[in-house]
């Protein structure tokens, strides 16, 4: 009896310390979780590293050959394309073939970013011009244009510059820009800065924390750096009184209308008063015409000379910019990393 009774008591031994180790990793697993990067993010000294996150994207991940839906606009028809071949017919379409490749990939990165912020799958909003596709192929979204067009645009050296472009891609395939273990969803880049990119808020209203005012040093060169437009006292008048009637400008005291209020970090001017209107910058560019929203107003005896700097909306990354960084030797990650503050490149 005594041999039976031992026997019995150690099974129950057995049994009851089993139970408490399953108990105690349950109850691990509940507390920590298992492979959830998101009970990683409740506090500062939880945040995952950069190199921890580096090839990690938030969200679903998308198929290796996913095509985006793009709305060709000369034919008004949708295209499903291939991701990796759209992202070369917008780099060849946005940025100078003869800029440095490492601009080129950067490019890319950004390029590609951009279209996966317009994928729903992963949180993206599609274009309102696009019906129902992921983007347009304008400048409002990207321009885009397939093989054969653009090499027949380039005359010279097409399929050289092509296949340049194509290099830049594939050395980047599959790689985007992340931001707290998120897809970027505004990866915003311009043409050509007046040697300060803008911080967002003063353009597009939203502070975006990626998006800071940072220096974009060596594109004097750019064809658009400088430029000038001339309107004629009665034109101006006339322009800025048929977008708002309540303006009431006059061609005789539009010098004393006129005035330009305060100017951004970067040097735009951030609101204008015109008459009895105050406007921002940027509407006063787009009403205009103008290259840039950094302006210099001169009224001349025969009109009114409005002198620009810079080309485009001025947020994110500057392609001149980018291309003046790759010829001091800077690799596309640095670019990236120099133009979208505090982003991680992942696959």
């Amino acid at each position: 009896m005594r041999r039976v009774f031992i026997t019995v008591h150690l099974k129950n031994f057995i049994l009851l310390s089993v139970a408490f180790i399953s108990f105690i990793v349950i109850a691990s697993v509940l507390i920590v979780g298992v492979g959830d990067n998101k009970s990683l993010n409740k506090g500062e000294k939880y945040k995952i590293k950069s190199e921890e996150y580096k090839n990690i994207i938030k969200s679903s991940s998308i198929p290796k050959n996913y095509k985006m839906k793009v709305l060709i606009s000369k034919e008004n028809t949708i295209k499903e394309i291939d991701l990796e071949e759209y992202i070369t017919g917008v780099v060849a379409s946005e940025m100078p073939a003869e800029f440095e490749l490492e601009a080129l990939k950067a490019q890319a990165v950004a390029s590609r970013t951009y279209a996966l912020a317009h994928v729903t799958e992963l949180g993206g909003i599609l274009c309102k011009n696009a019906n129902g596709a992921n983007l347009c192929d304008t400048v409002h979204c990207q321009a885009y244009m397939n093989k054969e067009d653009r090499i027949k645009l380039w005359v010279k050296d097409g399929r050289k510059y092509w296949d340049k472009i194509k290099t830049a891609v594939e050395c980047t395939q599959g790689q985007v820009l992340t931001y707290n273990n998120s897809l970027v969803m505004e990866p915003y880049y311009f043409a050509t800065s007046s040697g300060k990119t803008e911080n967002s808020e003063e353009v597009f209203s939203n502070k975006i924390p990626y998006l800071r005012s940072v220096k974009s040093g060596g594109e004097e060169g750019a064809p658009k750096f400088k430029s000038s437009k001339i309107f004629g006292y009665n034109e101006l008048s006339q322009i800025i009184n048929n977008n708002y009637s309540n303006a009431k400008l006059t061609s005789a005291s539009i010098k004393k209308q006129i005035v330009i209020i305060d100017r951004t970090k970067a040097g735009s001017v951030k609101n204008i008063k015109t008459g009895n209107i105050t406007m921002t910058g940027s509407k006063f560019r787009t009403m205009l015409g103008l290259n840039s929203s950094n302006f210099e107003i001169v009224f001349n005896l025969k009109g009114v000379e409005i002198d620009c700097t810079g080309y485009g909306h001025g947020v994110g990354m500057s392609q001149w910019g980018a291309d003046a960084m790759a010829k001091e030797g800077n690799n596309y990650t640095q670019i990236l990393n120099h133009y979208y503050i505090g982003t991680v490149i992942s696959k």
